[in-house]
């Protein structure tokens, strides 16, 4: 592990077979990979994912009271989380209702809590791939 991570840290990340497809996301301890949560839907894209990734690890640290900081290694659920809105432009179905609900339900957390958690872009490039990566590249 590089020096420049912080090993007591939490790592998210998602996937998706495709553009549109079956999404996962799940947050692990950066310094052993530990799965902390993980969460899977039949229809999704990665950024929806990446954001409910990063949403639920905020979430789950300020509930256990973790100082510690989140890694994410996409800029935009980075951003889409400092705007408190996931801008998909996935398509409301009945077979996507339920991600929906999830994604009203980040977005209201967003908007009804604060915290103090930094959120910290992961350096691919220079780390290698995010330890909550589902190595499917």
């Amino acid at each position: 592990m590089s020096q420049d991570i912080i090993p007591n840290s939490l790592s998210v990340d998602a996937a998706c077979g495709g553009n549109q497809g079956i999404m996962e996301y799940q947050g692990v301890r950066t310094y052993d990979k530990e799965r902390i949560f993980h969460k899977k839907f039949p229809l999704g894209t990665n950024n929806i994912g990446e954001f409910l990734a990063l949403v639920h690890g905020l979430s789950y640290l300020k509930k256990h009271n973790l100082p510690q900081p989140i890694y994410s290694d996409s800029v935009n659920a980075i951003s889409w989380v400092k705007q408190k809105k996931c801008k998909t432009k996935l398509e409301r179905n009945p077979q996507t209702e339920e991600l929906f609900q999830y994604i009203e339900r980040a977005e209201n957390w967003l908007k009804t809590n604060t915290y103090t958690t930094q959120i910290i872009k992961w350096d691919t490039e220079h780390w290698g791939e995010i330890p909550a990566d589902f190595n499917r590249k």
